[in-house]
């Protein structure tokens, strides 16, 4: 397969990729909801999407990759639970919302660096972009598909429905979802239940508020990504991304609501990285399943054996087609723990090795296997970026590369361009590609300083909002662990270990 094909989730079939304008690609991809810690389940679709920009890229496109910030609007709709997930949190948290929304995009890039996933072209966010979310609303209010009740306004799905092919990308059917929408409160002043809102009346406790020709309110979760792509990549733009979960209701909402605003549909392809599961069951909090990022690199949680490295579940990640469910367990990482060890020792090995300069090959049929192998990874990628079976293509030139440095194979058994073929295919693929790095041998001492980072930045902020109860804990908790802190005059806290 000599150019890229990718699966479009909106067709269901594998297309040869063709971007709008030539040499230039426009990736959207939703980010976080940035009311609590990022965890396990934010791992994969950033790592899957980080590969796609870092491919495209290494094909010479232009890419401009925005990943946006949800820090307001993102609910459920559902009655009286239908409240703003960043004022709920700064509520319980007392903090002030945009202090909440501070502290866990911080621990969101935290964990992306870890992962070393290239930071976006742009990355906007939902109460920067209010009022280009009001003009949009206001727009598709004058066009007959939405409408106003008290103060909040609703996107007229079953309008929409009689001249568009509503559900096209997550296959649910107008009449189906009429018949199994829950009765919930709150829905009686919609004019159906499939109704969504594009922009919600705040009662009087609400913190995150802004004025709008309906009232004062906060905006709904699916237009904020309808306005921010557009603004940034153009009302039509060549890829839109996101974990299967977001197909419905909020990508199949975004097709809607930007249709009628520019006429057609945001993007030309879609893709979509399957879930993870843990142990077989899907993440959520009923199970008591959710692993933090900082849990997943500290250990610190019971389903964890042991701490594991970001790159060790970078490579876990990889290891499985992005649109294949993954299951996590600890075997399956500590497995990818030895199997990334073994691979990039060999790729430390090829770095090191150097070819006599001989123009012929020692053994054609070894020469000829290898280029196979290397152009294999091309083909992979651009069969719907297929990175398990790239790996599995790395895994098989180890043979040889650990074979010459073992002295059973002469490094001029491969030609002088085979062997610069595969020095080059290692370090693009593996590096630049993947996004790959080596392990650093973390003596038990530092995982044990990096914990204690954490905790006392913890402290920290509970000192700075005055939870002394949570400042005290931590301290005396840590204390009767065998771990000293003190409060020095600059602010800064040392500890002893006893």
């Amino acid at each position: 397969m000599s150019t890229l094909h990718i699966y479009n989730s909106l067709t269901r079939k594998k297309e040869e990729f063709s971007p709008i304008t030539p040499g230039h690609v426009g990736l959207y991809v939703c980010g976080p909801t940035v009311s609590g810690e990022s965890h396990l389940g934010h791992a994969r679709p950033y790592v899957t999407f980080d590969v796609v920009n870092r491919y495209l890229r290494h094909l010479g496109y232009k890419v401009r990759y925005v990943r946006n910030i949800t820090d307001a609007g993102h609910f459920e709709e559902e009655g009286r639970d239908a409240e703003d997930k960043i004022s709920g949190k700064a509520v319980l948290e007392k903090l002030e919302p945009m202090e909440l929304v501070h502290k866990y995009t911080e621990l969101f890039h935290w964990g992306m660096r870890l992962f070393n996933n290239l930071s976006p072209s742009i990355e906007p966010t939902a109460t920067g972009h209010v009022i280009e979310q009001i003009s949009m609303i206001e727009d598709i209010i004058a066009k007959g598909y939405a409408y106003e009740r008290n103060g909040s306004v609703y996107f007229d799905v079953k309008k929409y429905a009689e001249g568009y092919p509503y559900g096209q990308l997550s296959g649910r059917k107008i009449d189906e979802l009429l018949e199994t929408t829950r009765e919930l409160d709150g829905q009686d002043e919609k004019n159906n239940r499939v109704d969504f809102a594009l922009w919600k009346n705040a009662p009087p406790e609400h913190l995150m508020r802004w004025k709008s020709p309906w009232g004062e309110g906060f905006p709904g979760w699916h237009i904020e990504c309808s306005a921010m792509s557009s603004k940034y990549l153009g009302s039509e733009f060549d890829i839109h991304g996101g974990g299967m979960d977001l197909q419905f209701p909020h990508h199949e909402s975004e097709i809607a609501q930007s249709t009628i605003a520019h006429g057609h549909a945001p993007a030309r392809y879609w893709m979509h990285n399957n879930m993870i599961t843990i142990n077989g069951k899907k993440m959520g909090k009923s199970y008591n399943n959710v692993i933090k990022m900082t849990e997943l690199f500290s250990g610190n949680h019971p389903l964890l054996e042991q701490a594991y490295h970001p790159m060790v579940v970078r490579f876990y990640i990889l290891q499985t087609h992005y649109r294949s469910t993954l299951d996590f367990s600890n075997e399956a990482l500590q497995a990818s723990e030895k199997a990334l060890r073994r691979l990039w020792e060999s790729y430390e090995v090829l770095k090191k090795l150097e070819h006599p300069g001989n123009a012929e090959a020692g053994d054609t049929q070894l020469d000829g296997q290898i280029r196979r192998f290397c152009e294999e990874c091309g083909t992979f990628m651009n069969d719907d970026l297929n990175t398990a079976k790239v790996l599995a293509s790395l895994f098989e030139m180890t043979a040889t590369i650990n074979g010459i440095k073992g002295g059973q194979l002469k490094a001029n058994a491969l030609s002088a361009d085979t062997f610069a073929l595969l020095q080059t295919t290692f370090r693009d693929y593996l590096e630049d590609i993947l996004g790959l790095q080596p392990l650093q041998a973390e003596q038990s001492g530092d995982r044990m300083d990096k914990v204690l980072s954490i905790l006392i930045d913890i402290r920290k902020d509970a000192k700075q909002r005055k939870d002394f109860a949570v400042s005290d804990q931590i301290r005396n908790q840590l204390l009767a662990a065998g771990v000293q802190l003190k409060d020095e005059k600059d602010g800064s806290v040392s500890y002893t270990i006893e």
